[in-house]
């Protein structure tokens, strides 16, 4: 099938699906938010007057029995008034001492923690969502939501981002009690003359039980149903009207330190010594109540931790997630998935090398929103010169909107990555998400690159360099159910500001699967049995790449434990040498294996708690076992131990060839309250031969006002005898970074 019958099918589709959803739409009822008549005080207790005339909302318990009969007592009730959403809780337990609270850092909570949580789809589009979480410890805990929680890896939201908002908790013999306020000038929404309407849910976590109680009701037949903007609550405001303040954020940065290179003849290590004296300023400018410009100058991120070491066993690259702050508000609009982990932008290809290390940004801007109907993105970032890689200039253009029904939308982006030697690289895409019946949903997406050096060579057509995905899935985990995709990649695809895995491919896809709720006297809350299965093509003869079959059942347990295990039958085609590493290469053939593969993951509520996973079997035309455990201990509220073991050992008895991928974590976090933290973060990655530690002290008396130590050290192992010998310590730095936000303006 040629690209272009592949567009002609999709927008047949389209075409099938306007035409049997253009009448279906049902509109949910809306609900009007209180209004607060008085004065509150954040102080935890919520005996003021004017919370007395708010309704507390019924409350429905999701886990572990469906519409279960609550074990504790709860009230929720939330209002607002002309500048604040306020929320308040009264977690009553008839056992104090099982209360858990593990952390006191600021975006510490963890699903051990008892949990005060307010979700709030602020555009009302069913797809994004901004959650507000407490626990008894007193912490504020913020999140972007995005993809209508719908993810099959890590969870749908960006845990870095942070937003202005008060909270205060007080406990005592009879549980726990807690009030929130949400100025609305942290929110971005769309008013109406005043009338705003958003998406409302809201819930209690009792950790030890693992219940949950919730409003609105939430049957359990999604991975996170409570993080879900397209189940949420309308919930109507009248009498708010956009806040467009302006906020100011200048930071200095010092600091010594140290680094070895190699020589440009490979012969002995260069000393650099780096001392850092840098200033620079982040400004955020909302222009609307729901379109923010966010400006900032000699960029720095010398506070985000360090990436997780990881071993990789593929031909393919490692994705790892953005942490910068700068990158994360609202970053769901920038979301163009090509299949996979892959997508047409991928914020870490700005100011950062394929390894990682940073590269610094002169500045740039970036404005997110929504302007009348259109979801809008956009970012210029330029970056400097560093070692071989040229002085560069990004730009992303993103535009979205809702159609047909409130599930559903389409999009467009644009991205552009120019150098100053001349050379650019442009990408363009459609895209969307069309809900077509129940918790059906069909997505798409086509792009298009066009690279300088290609179109030197007469190489810009679109079957050469175009991308096609697209998916039919059904969102649920009850039932029968199916994820089917298909994708298509030209050989000469290459996004420049995108993540790319591999090309010149097609790829057929994923899982059919049946799960089921058990009933209440089982431990068993559910179990999930599916077939999954992927096979790639090669484009040039139809002939088979790679593929992987097989069975998986995942189980989980009322207590909140999960377990699986899973079977797969692979086939690899290497029509190249596949090196492993300096000791271990894989010759050209053909090669079927087989893996069988399990893991468990014990309750969150325990203070000693941890996950474990296990594979063994053939590795192409050796074999695999490997395994992977990662602990955890709460020693106290204000200390906690956790760690990794990750361990890989390969071997190929006809070549007497082997391969050994070790990976040790030791993370230690400490805090005195909720204003100071520390963490310690030390690795060791085998493969590399090098160790790794991060040291970060912070003080955050109020948002926007960070002090922050960080140490960073980069040993080698001693044990390499390679000439030229690396250093002991191939880098090293401390650095001190002290940043204050300023509300210049307020309208």
């Amino acid at each position: 099938m040629t690209v272009f019958n592949n567009m002609k099918f999709i927008f047949i589709l389209i075409l099938f699906f306007h035409l049997l959803l253009s009448n279906g739409v049902i509109a949910q009822e809306i609900v009007e938010l209180q209004r607060i008549e008085g004065l509150i005080e954040i102080d935890g207790i919520s005996d003021e007057e004017a919370w007395l005339s708010i309704t507390p909302y019924p409350l429905t318990m999701n886990n572990p029995i469906y519409k279960g009969e609550p074990t504790e007592k709860t009230e929720i009730k939330i209002g607002y008034d002309d500048n604040f959403i306020y929320a308040s809780g009264k977690f009553y337990d008839s056992d104090p001492s099982g209360v858990r609270k593990y952390s006191y850092e600021r975006d510490g909570s963890g699903p051990g923690d008892d949990h005060f949580a307010v979700i709030l789809d602020t555009y009302n589009d069913n797809e994004t969502a901004l959650g507000f979480f407490t626990t008894p410890a007193g912490i504020r805990n913020d999140v972007a939501i995005f993809n209508d929680a719908e993810t099959s890896g890590p969870p749908p939201w960006n845990q870095s981002w942070n937003t202005f908002w008060d909270v205060k908790v007080i406990s005592n013999e009879h549980g726990w009690f807690a009030e929130m306020r949400i100025p609305f000038s942290s929110l971005r929404f769309q008013d109406d003359n005043g009338k705003i309407i958003m998406g409302l849910i809201t819930w209690r976590y009792i950790a030890r039980k693992n219940e949950t109680l919730s409003y609105p009701a939430i049957p359990p037949k999604w991975d996170w149903g409570n993080f879900k903007p397209s189940v949420a609550q309308d919930i109507s405001l009248e009498g708010i009207y956009s806040q467009t303040p302006l906020y100011v954020t200048p930071y200095g940065l010092g600091g010594i330190g140290h680094s070895y290179t190699l020589n440009d003849a490979e012969t002995d290590y260069n000393f650099d010594n780096d001392p850092t004296n840098e200033i620079g300023i982040d400004i955020k400018q909302s222009i609307t109540s729901n379109l923010t410009l966010d400006a900032t100058i000699n960029t720095d991120f010398a506070q985000v931790e360090v990436d997780d070491e990881q071993i990789n066993l593929t031909r393919f690259s490692l994705f790892f997630p953005e942490k910068r702050l700068f990158f994360l508000e609202r970053s769901s609009i920038f979301d163009f998935s090509t299949g996979g982990p892959t997508s047409l932008f991928y914020s870490r290809t700005i100011g950062l090398t394929e390894d990682g290390d940073p590269v610094r940004i002169y500045g740039g801007a970036r404005l997110v929103g929504r302007v009348g109907s259109w979801d809008l993105g956009a970012i210029n970032m330029q970056t400097a010169k560093s070692g071989d890689i040229p002085s560069e200039n990004f730009g992303v253009l993103r535009l979205r909107r809702q159609i047909i029904n409130e599930n559903s939308f389409m999009g467009a982006m644009l991205t552009s990555r120019l150098n100053n030697k001349g050379n650019n690289n442009i990408a363009a895409g459609i895209d969307g998400v069309y809900r077509v019946f129940g918790d059906d949903y069909f997505s798409f997406s086509f792009a298009q690159s066009f690279d300088d050096t290609l179109r030197e060579e007469g190489i810009s057509s679109l079957d050469k360099t175009g991308r096609l995905r697209t998916s039919w899935k059904r969102r649920t985990n009850t039932g029968f159910g199916y994820n089917i995709s298909y994708v298509w990649s030209a050989s000469n695809y290459k996004p420049g500001v995108g993540f790319l895995t591999r090309e010149d491919f097609k790829r057929f896809g994923n899982n059919i699967f049946y799960g089921r709720i058990l009933n209440e006297k089982s431990s068993i809350f559910n179990y999930i049995i599916r077939l999954n299965g992927e096979q790639y093509l090669r484009n040039s003869d139809n002939k088979i790449e790679s593929s992987n079959y097989g069975p998986e059942l995942s189980v989980s347990f009322k207590s909140g434990a999960t377990t699986g295990f899973l079977i797969r039958r692979k086939y690899e085609f290497l029509d190249e040498e596949f090196e492993l590493s300096d000791d271990a290469a894989i010759p050209q053939g053909e090669y079927n294996f087989n893996t069988v593969e399990g893991f468990y993951q014990s309750p969150w509520a325990k203070k000693i708690k941890g996950a474990f996973n296990a594979s063994i079997g053939s590795f192409y035309d050796g074999t695999q076992r490997s395994f992977g455990i990662e602990p955890s201990w709460n020693i106290s509220p204000k200390f906690e131990l956790g760690g990794a073991y990750v361990f890989n050992r390969i071997r190929f008895d006809e070549r007497n060839q082997k391969f050994d991928g070790n990976i040790i974590r030791i993370r230690i976090r400490a805090t005195l309250n909720t204003l100071y933290s520390g963490n310690a973060f030390f690795q060791y990655n085998s493969e590399t031969k090098q160790t790794s530690l991060n040291v970060r002290f912070r003080y955050n008396p109020k948002e926007g006002n960070d002090l922050y130590i960080v140490y960073s050290e980069l040993l080698n192992d001693e044990e390499q005898i390679s000439a030229p010998v690396p250093p002991r310590s191939e880098s090293k730095s401390l650095l001190i970074k002290y940043s204050y936000t300023f509300q210049v303006l307020k309208y």
